[in-house]
């Protein structure tokens, strides 16, 4: 009788804590919600405005000056740039206001819960009461820096890489037959793929929804997935209250995604060469959402819509080539590499926390990566090859490309360094800062990291079959760090040996390009140019440190000279 009247005040505290927790988030969203959104809102906003002319002019700058764009598709992209301008703003701004709104209410509900997982009682109340305020309205300063960071830099870059391509190999051409072609299958696609694929997920929202429902209740009852922590229950439990927002959300998401698939229709044309493929991809990716979306919620396999060819030859799926885990019920068709892409929350069985954290997050990759360029900067720091001029001079740029010895060659040269490491374990994966490795099994599932990563893993094995030995290492070290600089290049004696094989030293040439072009791709990544300037900053106070230490010491024994 004791144990049956203890368990059912346990059941009363539980409920009584997700009340109290509930209406204390519901209060700090209403208090916090409205300053980190606006925040958030007015922030993103105001850069999107701010720098439209610019983008507007760099981006007309680019395409007339641009060697890799014949006549006429400079003209095609000329015409469509309103479109797409107009595009831009109205799917940002409304983008930020969506998100600062969401960010700015939920964010402290969801820490309120967060707090759950603390060790003792005490600790709970605290956090309870502290998490998601400050922390929420200061995150919201660092989303804004984020976006303003990928607009004021990444996307100058971008550009930059565009018009600076010399290569008339790469020259891309179009007919003006062409033009008039492209504009009607872009307008179509908008005008087809935008109601259709809204009616598909508004019919299907309330399966989504009940299926959803019935998923986590079975999982709160059997003790499954996200409920199997103790400690995880209460947030597993806001997620069902919260369900009914997810499902709105992927249809807000489906109807910007129906934009960008309707417009991809013109770069069929232009790729085929043909508007009949251009109204059969429209046609398909309507079929090719329908068949996603029954896969996700594990409706009948297949669709019912036809789904006519538009590539006139078979293209892998991108998924195969990074060996990725695949889905239920995807395939690898040759009718589409590029279907598309909504992000539905996962209705199948979930997985428990701690099975979730066994995988190495994005987050982690990030950290190690700023860790491990951090400990290789402080070696050529203390060996004299990088010098606090560098350091200050790529703070002072406006650019990274304006400082290349610390914007490109540090992160090169310490990825490099990560690589040649891989290599000496013997891992078929990345070796990380602290020796966790990343596979394809525990990789981040994400789709922008399987981007980088199956190209990596094709980098690191062209490493390995060139063979090279120290001397080699060492000068493709210094070609990696250094680039064009040739008066830099002379300075650092490591002890390379610069290879009399014209074929080896150009197959070195091509690893230090394509190592190089990879870290100017993750560069332009959001947060990365926050994370980097930090490092930098560090770096910076412990040259200053150092220095003085230098100093002293030598002073010392100045001292010391004269007393003798």
């Amino acid at each position: 009788m004791t144990n049956k009247f203890k368990g059912l005040l346990r059941i009363l505290y539980v409920v009584f804590a997700f009340c109290a927790a509930l209406l204390l988030g519901a209060l700090k969203g209403l208090l916090v919600g409205p300053i980190a959104g606006l925040i958030l809102i007015l922030g993103n906003i105001g850069v999107i405005l701010g720098l439209f002319p610019v983008h507007v002019y760099k981006a007309i700058y680019t395409i007339i000056k641009t060697k890799r764009f014949d006549a006429p598709l400079k003209v095609a992209i000329l015409l469509g740039l309103p479109v797409l301008a107009a595009l831009w703003l109205s799917l940002s701004i409304t983008a930020s206001v969506i998100v600062g709104l969401g960010y700015g209410f939920f964010t402290p509900w969801v820490s309120t819960f967060e707090a759950f997982r603390q060790e003792n009682e005490a600790k709970k109340l605290l956090h309870c009461i502290v998490d998601g305020t400050w922390d929420t309205i200061r995150d919201s300063c660092t989303i804004v820096r984020d976006f303003a960071d990928l607009c004021i830099h990444s996307y100058p870059m971008y550009l930059k890489g565009i018009c600076d391509c010399e290569n008339s190999d790469e020259v891309q051409t179009l007919k003006f037959l062409h033009i008039p072609a492209i504009i009607i299958v872009g307008l179509l696609g908008i005008v087809v793929e935008v109601p259709l694929y809204t009616a598909i997920v508004i019919v299907k929202s309330p399966y989504m929804l009940f299926k959803g429902w019935q998923r986590l209740t079975h999982d709160l009852f059997a003790r499954e997935g996200p409920f199997l922590e103790t400690a995880c229950i209460p947030v597993a439990g806001l997620a069902i209250l919260f369900w009914p927002i997810f499902v709105a959300g992927s249809i807000v998401l489906a109807i910007f995604t129906s934009v960008v698939v309707g417009l991809y229709g013109s770069v069929v044309v232009y790729q085929e060469k043909s508007f009949k493929r251009g109204l059969a991809y429209i046609i398909a990716q309507v079929a090719e959402f329908d068949e996603y979306t029954n896969d996700w919620l594990y409706l009948r396999e297949g669709t019912l819509l036809p789904k006519p060819r538009y590539r006139k030859k078979s293209v892998q799926s991108s998924e195969s080539t990074v060996g990725a885990n695949r889905v239920r019920g995807e395939k690898s068709d040759s009718v589409a590499p590029e279907g598309p892409s909504l992000i539905i929350p996962n209705i199948g069985h979930s997985r428990s926390v701690r099975e979730t954290i066994q995988d190495v997050k994005m987050v982690q990759v990030w950290g190690h990566m700023m860790q491990t360029c951090e400990s290789r900067a402080r070696e050529l720091i203390d060996a004299n090859v990088i010098t606090s001029n560098d350091l200050c001079e790529w703070l002072k740029a406006k650019q990274s490309h304006d400082s290349p010895i610390v914007g490109v060659g540090l992160p090169s040269y310490s990825f490099l360094q990560t690589l040649v490491r891989s290599n000496q374990v013997g891992t078929n994966g990345v070796i990380l800062f602290d020796d966790v490795i990343v596979t394809h099994e525990n990789r981040p599932q994400d789709r922008l990291f399987d981007w980088f990563f199956q190209p990596v893993l094709v980098l690191k094995e062209q490493i390995k079959m060139l063979k090279l030995d120290d001397g080699e290492l060492r000068y493709l070290e210094k070609v990696v760090l250094f680039g064009s600089n040739l008066q830099r290049l002379e300075a650092w004696e490591n002890g390379c040996v610069v290879p009399k094989d014209p074929l080896r030293a150009a197959q070195i040439q091509g690893i230090s390009r394509r190592l190089i072009g990879m870290v100017r791709s993750m560069s332009m990544l959001p947060t990365y140019r926050r994370k980097y300037r930090r490092m930098i900053k560090v770096l910076v106070s412990y040259n200053i440190e150092r220095e003085g230490s230098i100093k002293f010491d030598s002073v010392r024994s100045v001292s010391s000279a004269d007393i003798v």
